[in-house]
């Protein structure tokens, strides 16, 4: 019987996984008929988009846990999305580590406020954080809105307040947020695809 050298390392191979787990005291036919369930069989799958830089890839997040009403859902693994037009399922490193960021203990997940002079943060609603960040604009927007410039034309302007737009919005929320920074006359307006 002749044997090239492919076929010696599948019999090779064969044999040495065979008496390996017949040594650990598998038999061969349990060990066989044992089918392993895909990992991500029972999850949820939601598309989303990477948060690291201005590129937006898409990421495929699968969670685990069945809904109820008290219990929140895992994410088990993340992965590229390969039907994105920006990456195609392409990850970079950083995107490739999103399962540890969202599990990081350090993670802040609610708003915080250090009031001044205090030392610490302490944990507020999202109801005061959105109200105060709306009060204190409109204090600032009172006290420094320029109507007229040096010459007396009409320019209607807050130079004080500047606004960072995030680059992984759509085309049409990227519109209304440019219409509404500007509807409050910012001037300092960029978006994080520039940064």
């Amino acid at each position: 019987m002749e044997v090239n050298r492919r076929q010696f390392f599948k019999l090779s191979g064969a044999a040495l996984a065979g008496s390996s787990m017949a040594a650990l005291g598998f038999p061969a036919t349990q060990a066989a008929a044992e089918v392993r369930e895909f990992k991500l069989s029972r999850t949820t799958e939601v598309r989303n988009t990477c948060p690291y830089c201005a590129v937006a890839c898409g990421v495929i997040m699968y969670s685990l846990g069945d809904r109820a009403k008290n219990n929140r859902a895992s994410i088990v693994h993340i992965e590229g999305d390969p039907d994105h037009p920006v990456s195609r399922g392409s990850l970079c490193p950083k995107g490739a580590g999103l399962l540890d960021f969202v599990h990081s203990p350090s993670r802040v997940l609610y708003p915080e406020y250090r009031a001044p002079g205090e030392s610490s943060f302490k944990r507020v609603s999202w109801d005061w954080a959105l109200d105060r960040i709306a009060h204190l604009m409109k204090e600032d927007r009172d006290r420094n809105f320029v109507t007229k410039n040096e010459q007396g034309e009409e320019v209607n302007r807050w130079v004080t307040t500047g606004f960072l737009a995030a680059s992984a919005s759509t085309n049409e929320a990227g519109f209304l947020t440019f219409k509404t920074v500007r509807s409050l006359g910012i001037l300092g307006f960029d978006n994080q695809a520039r940064v």
